[in-house]
């Protein structure tokens, strides 16, 4: 299957569960993960129409980003692998969203680069659904209290929750989990599915799913 197709594929999925689940149309985003492809393979979904993709690492995608946003200036570029604090000043000017703030010391060093750089970027709260020690993202149970910090001491524009659930577990009570945190938050914005697991993300409330391999194929 060609990318045009897989993408038409899992735009048309997405609206399908949406629908399903009662939920508008438009009501979720699709973010295509293009980490690890060039931008020779990123520019064919972005002629048909794809503005919203994902990247994991700040220095993979100063490779390509910069000259494919400025041929289309309205793309949307969301950081959502592990940041460094070091590199928060590469992640503020690049990205438009980031999506994996999970401790205080990556929070304020963004919330200084965001003044520095005069910019008003938006950003999701991760959140360790399954308390996994190698998986980067907050406890659940301290959730609330650094959304708090985030929001009011820092003053960064928090819009919404992420999560990756266990690779072996059913992702199903994660996404339930992530969505009583967020709504405890006073937060509307979900991130969460993958590839895998997106339509159950959908029937969970999810706002954005993060979609790669079933664009792109496999890496």
């Amino acid at each position: 299957m060609e990318i045009e197709a897989r993408l038409a594929d899992v735009t048309q999925r997405i609206a399908e569960v949406a629908e399903k689940a009662g939920r508008r149309p438009g009501s979720v985003n699709l973010v295509a993960v293009s980490k690890t492809f060039d931008a020779d393979a990123i520019q064919p979904v972005i002629d048909c129409g794809q503005r919203i993709f994902g990247e994991n690492r700040v220095q993979e995608a100063q490779g390509k980003w910069p000259a494919l946003k400025e041929k289309t200036p309205d793309i949307e570029l969301h950081l959502i692998g592990p940041l460094q604090s070091n590199k928060a000043a590469d992640a503020v000017a690049l990205f438009d969203v980031i999506q994996s703030i999970d401790r205080e010391k990556i929070a304020r060093a963004l919330a200084d680069e965001c003044h520095k750089q005069g910019k008003a970027l938006r950003f999701y709260v991760q959140v360790n659904t399954g308390l996994e020690p190698q998986k980067a993202g907050l406890d659940p149970r301290e959730t609330a209290a650094f959304v708090t910090l985030c929001r009011d001491e820092l003053k960064l524009n928090i819009e919404g929750l992420m999560c990756i659930p266990p690779a072996e577990e059913y992702p199903g009570p994660h996404f339930a989990l992530l969505a009583k945190l967020a709504k405890e938050c006073g937060l509307e914005k979900l991130s969460m599915g993958m590839s895998g697991d997106f339509e159950t993300a959908i029937e969970f409330g999810a706002t954005s799913v993060r979609v790669g391999s079933a664009i792109f194929g496999t890496r």
